[in-house]
């Protein structure tokens, strides 16, 4: 499909992929001025130099709009999350301290962490999608610890990643009233998902 040569601040992108990334740049930088309840379709054409049909073309809603900004970021995300938890060894702390790095990092993540002040709670939902559930669910069968040696099997897994994300999800949009450090979310997570992660005879 031609891009035309209208719009685009007059250098219009070479194919769709480039045209979506154009797209995509300019949502983050109006999210970054304005915040999410304040960005709009036609904020973010006239951050591209388009019309708000252009838009459309590529992301038929704001929310298609807000999830793939998101999606953008999450890739570079999870790596860092797995470098955290590079040097767990049993199930029980990788869980934990991946646990603790998304709720600490997740809000100071731009691309991520502004969504989720979103008023309709956007990421909220979009967060336990069968996607995401499934990149969840990937990051844990990628780690370097043996899920066998506590009973959990490679099926388990799915059902754990919903779990932690539903946990991450809770901790970070309802906080407890008197706010919990880092430490105290290692301690909390421990406690509760102990439990079901270690086995009978490790278990502290």
């Amino acid at each position: 499909m031609s891009m035309g040569h209208h719009g685009w601040g007059g250098d219009p992108p070479a194919t769709e992929e480039l045209a979506r990334v154009r797209i995509l740049e300019a949502t983050h930088r109006c999210l970054e001025r304005s915040g999410v309840a304040k960005t709009t379709l036609s904020d973010v054409a006239a951050e591209v130099g388009v019309t708000r049909q252009t838009v459309y073309r590529y992301f038929p809603s704001l929310g298609d709009l807000l999830n793939a900004v998101a999606a953008s970021g999450t890739n570079a995300f999870v790596e860092r999350m797995g470098q955290h938890v590079a040097t767990c060894r049993t199930p029980l702390d990788a869980v934990v301290e991946a646990i603790v790095f998304c709720v600490e990092e997740l809000p100071r993540e731009p691309r991520i962490g502004l969504l989720l002040h979103a008023e309709d709670d956007l990421f909220g939902r979009g967060v336990t999608s069968p996607a995401g559930v499934a990149l969840a669910a990937q990051f844990l069968r990628s780690l370097a610890v043996d899920w066998a040696s506590v009973d959990v099997t490679d099926e388990d897994l799915d059902g754990l990643a919903e779990l932690m994300l539903r946990l991450i999800g809770s901790l970070m949009q309802y906080p407890a009233s008197t706010p919990r450090s880092p430490d105290d979310v290692r301690a909390y997570v421990r406690r509760w998902l102990g439990p079901a992660l270690t086995t009978a005879s490790t278990r502290t």
